[in-house]
């Protein structure tokens, strides 16, 4: 993966504020994921990420503590696992002393074949990665974030719980997941200081699935992350749905 440099505007606001621990950034390896990680650290904040494997960490790692040495730590984890999700909301405890603030990110792709072309491995995995992870990632931070009174959640979604296209049955059910988990987790968390948000975005051009001009950039994702943190604590925007502007082309 190419780390790429964000130009992200009004930098600073995060630290000082609200910001005292630290935020973990789930999939932080990958180019979703390593922008938001690089937003945040330019923001002030000190940042934990995970990645399945250990090159790509050690590499994302470095290119990070560019901006702030010192206040930027991961480790390998698959957040399919529950003992990995475990390991890594203590491993940045640990590091920063609290957590403010968690991206669920980590996703694996997916495959779309009819639902009987589809392997029982590769369900479990989409099903794991995204859904169960992120399950697993809450349940772990939830009760730190309730006990300092304060906390900010963002679970990464994505437009394919709307358009639901065929072929797409482990992905669209991960993703549907993913909504109703948010939904209900927002009211199960609201009294306690926690804020929680879907951003639901649509394409996103990256240098693996090569550039085009009418996606989404991932500046525009990392804008709408930081954007909402940056809300007063009163204040919550429970889902962003994140459109292209144009269609693609010839539909």
């Amino acid at each position: 993966m190419k780390h790429v440099p964000l130009t992200i505007p009004e930098i600073g606001l995060i630290a000082g504020t609200r910001a005292a621990g630290g935020a973990i950034v789930t999939g932080g390896t990958g180019v979703c994921g390593d922008g938001i990680a690089q937003a945040l650290v330019l923001e002030g904040a000190r940042v934990f990420i995970c990645g399945r494997e250990e090159a790509r960490l050690k590499t994302a790692l470095q290119a990070l503590s560019v901006s702030a040495e010192g206040s930027v730590g991961g480790i390998v984890a698959d957040v399919g696992l529950y003992p990995d999700c475990r390991k890594l909301v203590a491993a940045a405890v640990e590091r920063f002393g609290g957590l403010d603030i968690r991206v669920h990110n980590a996703g694996v792709g997916h495959v779309y074949k009819p639902v009987d072309q589809i392997s029982p491995e590769v369900w479990d995995t989409t099903i794991g990665t995204y859904l169960s992870g992120m399950f697993y990632c809450c349940r772990e931070a939830v009760p730190l974030m309730r006990k300092a009174g304060a906390g900010y959640i963002f679970n990464i979604s994505s437009t394919a719980t709307i358009v639901l296209c065929p072929g797409g049955s482990a992905y669209n059910a991960s993703k549907t997941g993913v909504s109703g988990l948010t939904e209900t987790l927002v009211k199960d968390v609201r009294y306690d200081g926690i804020r929680v948000s879907e951003i639901v975005i649509g394409s996103v051009s990256t240098d693996d699935r090569g550039y085009e001009r009418w996606k989404l950039a991932i500046e525009d994702v990392v804008q709408v992350v930081i954007d909402l943190y940056k809300l007063p604590p009163r204040a919550l925007v429970s889902r962003v749905e994140l459109w292209a502007a144009e269609p693609p082309p010839n539909r």
